[in-house]
């Protein structure tokens, strides 16, 4: 029994028994009476002494209430403590996070679940359509978000809009080139895809386990820039497939989210290609001899974005989420992710991470005032990963499989 138990246990037992004054001589209870009027004053007391202490005890009550569940798929980290917890605390919430790596594999999530199981649903940018024709999202109202804090270059996001309407808003980016073991390679050479040729780096290659990102890359090394790497005619998509079976030889392994880690940092790997910062810049921040570059023949940028599932009953609550997430406060968090580091598009972002955390605003390249990370889009030598243009993704995931088993 606690201790709350125990008091009202003894309240309940002592309830409309009189008190009995102890006889000071023999130290037994006497047999006077309690006058009526003392007994109508006590009663009186304890009615309201519980009034007064009702506020206080439903207070206590509404603290302690369970908090409400929000549901979210993502990749890995965006709902973990580091991101979410002063949210959580705030609104009483507690997310409970379903974590996957890739589109295809978000796809297969949404459509494995019935309507309305996901609150949130964080999109590489890409998908945001494919979830929208499939009626997995709901249509947003764009004045709830900071839509005009945006740098120029992602106002009006690819795929995030339709015929007017918004359905997903952008948390941030990243870009995608070749990362490698700066104790193995050079910058000079990392700085062109044809490093991956090199003999020196033969059985040292590895890749990221996801067909969009290594083709999109190893397209830019064909020369496939305009209009761009994942928009290519049928003569193009031949000629990718044989650029990429022709580094077969140099394969090593290919890796999950956590083998992509792991692999780089304990040498199995010396060279990636369609990897970048989100992977490289938490493991040199462990002291890893890695580091990632785009090069000459371009990169491509990663999107993440949130939308609210189709059918949610917390949408209030997912949409406060995307609120936060997309304010200054959120956008410091977001940026310094644990589990991945990413750019902020937002401009109170930038100025509220050179705040609270300058050195990492410089690492990535988010600098107020001199040259920064956006300046490699405006130079054209960023590309938008997108689902191919020509072919359809079921043609790229075929060919991927292809090749790993070659």
């Amino acid at each position: 029994m606690t201790r709350k138990q125990g008091a009202a246990a003894r309240q309940r037992a002592g309830h409309n028994q009189e008190e009995e004054p102890m006889d000071k001589k023999k130290g037994s209870p006497s047999a006077v009476p309690l006058s009526p009027t003392r007994r109508r004053f006590l009663q009186q007391s304890t009615a309201m002494a519980a009034l007064t202490a009702a506020p206080t005890i439903i207070t206590a009550r509404k603290a302690l209430a369970a908090p409400t569940e929000v549901n979210m798929l993502a990749w890995y980290g965006h709902a973990e403590p580091d991101i979410v917890e002063d949210f959580e605390a705030k609104h009483n919430v507690k997310f409970k996070p379903k974590y996957y790596a890739g589109g295809d594999n978000m796809l297969a999530l949404i459509a494995q679940s019935p309507p309305g199981t996901y609150d949130l649903i964080l999109s590489d940018a890409e998908f945001v359509q494919q979830l929208n024709d499939a009626g997995y999202i709901e249509e947003l109202t764009p004045s709830d978000y900071p839509l005009d804090d945006l740098f120029p270059e992602y106002e009006g996001f690819p795929g995030h809009w339709k015929d007017g309407r918004l359905y997903s808003v952008i948390v941030r980016f990243g870009y995608l080139g070749v990362s490698f073991n700066t104790e193995k390679v050079t910058y000079e050479e990392a700085n062109d895809y044809k490093v991956l040729w090199d003999a020196k780096l033969k059985g040292k290659v590895g890749h990221f386990d996801w067909h969009l990102p290594n083709l999109g890359c190893l397209s830019l090394r064909d020369g496939n820039s305009v209009p761009g790497p994942f928009d290519i005619n049928d003569k193009q998509w031949g000629t990718l497939q044989e650029t990429t079976l022709s580094l077969r030889p140099q394969v090593g392994g290919f890796f999950d989210y956590g083998g992509t880690f792991s692999s780089l940092k304990n040498g199995e790997v010396w060279a990636m290609c369609g990897i970048g910062d989100w992977i490289t810049g938490v493991l040199r921040k462990d002291g890893a001899p890695v580091d990632s570059v785009v090069p000459t023949q371009g990169g491509i940028q990663w999107t993440e974005s949130f939308s609210i599932g189709k059918g949610s009953q917390k949408q209030d609550l997912a949409k406060a989420f995307i609120q936060y997430i997309t304010s200054p406060p959120g956008q410091v968090r977001s940026a310094q992710m644990a589990a991945y580091p990413g750019i902020l598009p937002y401009k109170s972002g930038w100025e509220a991470l050179n705040k609270e955390a300058p050195a990492e605003a410089k690492r990535q390249g988010m600098v107020l005032n001199g040259p920064n990370a956006v300046d490699l889009l405006r130079e054209g030598r960023i590309h938008f990963r997108r689902v191919p243009v020509q072919q359809s993704l079921e043609d790229w995931n075929d060919f991927w499989s292809e090749y790993k088993n070659a």
